[in-house]
């Protein structure tokens, strides 16, 4: 009797911090600010097919630090808890529900071997789209993933900050946007090296690392051409 009326109790509480999510959620709209979901591909099981998108999950999920906590956030990120979902330089913000409604931020450390890579992908890369899409040698493919010397942030340049109460260092709210992230990168594999600071024309043969900085947008047409598949409007 004692745990038929906990289990009573544990359901009711659910369904009031759902409702109260949801006010808020329609509260935030009726204000002029209006959350917008990230939209999950529900019939690809591994969420991801692209080099970046899945080369980012694959380096998060190295690290042991992060593996209770992933698993969670992966959850959430395809149930539709995330929404706003930014990528600027260095900065990555979105808002996650929960038990309430979650502002996470996680700042990324820029880059400081930027010279090196280009170095090293010296008459390596042809173009921006083989790039963006992974068209790399085995060589250079190591070197991009290495997991503390690559293009990829390492655990201690990623600060997780987020509003719920939870004390681990990585919540599964930030987890749900950090695979968010990779959902992004699958879309517009262009928004990986803005998150990192660095414009991917300069590891193209023949620019300079002082050449103007390209816009991470990618037309439709080539974002096709890359994965092979209609890419339908936003």
């Amino acid at each position: 009797m004692i745990s038929e009326r906990m289990a009573w109790h544990s359901d009711e509480s659910h369904r009031e911090q759902k409702d109260a999510v949801a006010a808020k959620l329609q509260r935030l709209s009726a204000s002029g600010q209006p959350l917008v979901p990230l939209r999950v591909p529900t019939k690809n099981p591994k969420l991801v097919s692209s080099f970046w998108a899945r080369a980012w999950c694959r380096h998060l999920e190295s690290y042991h630090d992060y593996e209770t906590r992933l698993p969670r956030g992966r959850s959430y990120l395809r149930n539709g808890h995330v929404y706003n979902l930014e990528i600027e330089p260095g900065l990555i913000t979105a808002q996650v529900t929960g038990s309430d409604l979650y502002d996470v931020r996680i700042p990324v450390e820029p880059m400081e071997n930027v010279e090196a890579f280009q170095k090293a992908c010296a008459g390596s890369v042809s173009t921006v789209l083989d790039l963006l899409s992974g068209k790399l040698s085995d060589t250079l493919l190591q070197l991009v993933t290495h997991p503390t010397q690559g293009l990829f942030p390492a655990p201690g340049q990623i600060k997780f900050v987020c509003s719920c109460p939870d004390w681990a260092s990585l919540c599964k709210h930030s987890a749900a946007v950090l695979y968010g992230v990779a959902v992004r990168f699958e879309a517009d594999p262009a928004l990986f090296f803005l998150l990192r600071g660095i414009d991917p024309a300069q590891f193209v043969a023949g620019q300079s690392l002082g050449a103007p900085p390209a816009s991470h947008e990618i037309p439709e047409e080539d974002l096709s051409s890359i994965f092979g598949i209609d890419i339908p409007p936003p």
